[in-house]
């Protein structure tokens, strides 16, 4: 299987280790036009958005990392990722798409100052205070819904700590970290031990110390960045309309095709 992804991708890294769990073998690759806004090539074949993470399995294209993750579990069953109690299913899937929408936009947010230099002065500094509380907001509400448990699915790693982990594992690389010793950092220290996760994040930091190089891209129009609905919403409520009505002066924001959708991709 060949999966289009990047590393820094919160979603390709939630892919990868589910197929990691799974045993599955795949070739990760970074589109050569990903980012460009360009709508040919294979790429772009496989996903009109040209959007990463994308599954090639054969002769059929899944984007979506929510439908690529449902694609797997129902081909590949074993070992089962999902709860097979339907209540238990619908609590993990509920864990996952906060930290899809409402995390990873806060993340992104923080990201757009951090790495991509978007804000500067007082605006970078109240960005980065309001994702700093939010992403506190989001720490504590897991480590609620984690509750005594080793993990999100329970007495076993599931697809829902899949996609808890990228989240968290952002935020420690920002600094952002959940309080030492508390239920949530017991359990990144757990999660970031298996191998699946170890690989994934090993490949994150390898991209992420490369950033300040990447970051000269967006910031003088060489690439662009991509505004999904959640990630304006977050941008606009925390302030940073300043930001986004910069970038779409400078040419330097796309919306995905066709339109801005939920940004699951």
């Amino acid at each position: 299987m060949l999966l289009y992804e990047h590393p820094l991708s919160s979603y390709a890294q939630k892919v990868k280790i589910v197929l990691r769990e799974k045993g599955l073998p795949f070739t990760p690759e970074l589109p050569e036009s990903f980012g460009t806004g360009r709508t040919d090539g294979p790429f772009a074949a496989a996903n009109p958005r040209t959007e990463v993470p994308v599954l090639i399995d054969g002769g059929i294209s899944i984007f979506d990392c929510t439908v690529i993750l449902d694609y797997v579990e129902e081909r590949w069953p074993e070992p089962p990722l999902l709860p097979r109690d339907p209540a238990a299913r619908a609590v993990a899937r509920l864990t996952e798409e906060i930290c899809d929408t409402q995390y990873e936009a806060v993340n992104w947010g923080f990201g757009e100052v951090l790495w991509f230099r978007r804000a500067t002065g007082a605006l970078a500094d109240h960005l980065r205070a309001e994702a700093a509380a939010q992403t506190r907001v989001l720490q504590a509400w897991l480590s609620d819904r984690l509750g005594a448990a080793a993990w999100f699915g329970g007495d076993r790693f599931g697809r829902a700590d899949a996609a808890v982990a990228p989240m968290v594992n952002r935020s420690v690389h920002y600094g952002l970290g959940p309080a030492a010793g508390g239920t949530l950092a017991r359990w990144h220290a757990r999660v970031r031990e298996r191998p699946s996760v170890a690989a994934t994040f090993a490949e994150f930091d390898a991209a992420a110390a490369r950033m300040a190089e990447a970051a000269d891209l967006y910031t003088t129009g060489g690439r662009r960045r991509e505004y999904r609905d959640h990630r304006l919403e977050w941008m606009i409520k925390s302030g940073g309309v300043e930001v986004v009505l910069a970038g779409l002066r400078d040419d330097t924001i796309r919306f995905p095709w066709p339109e801005a959708g939920r940004g699951q991709d």
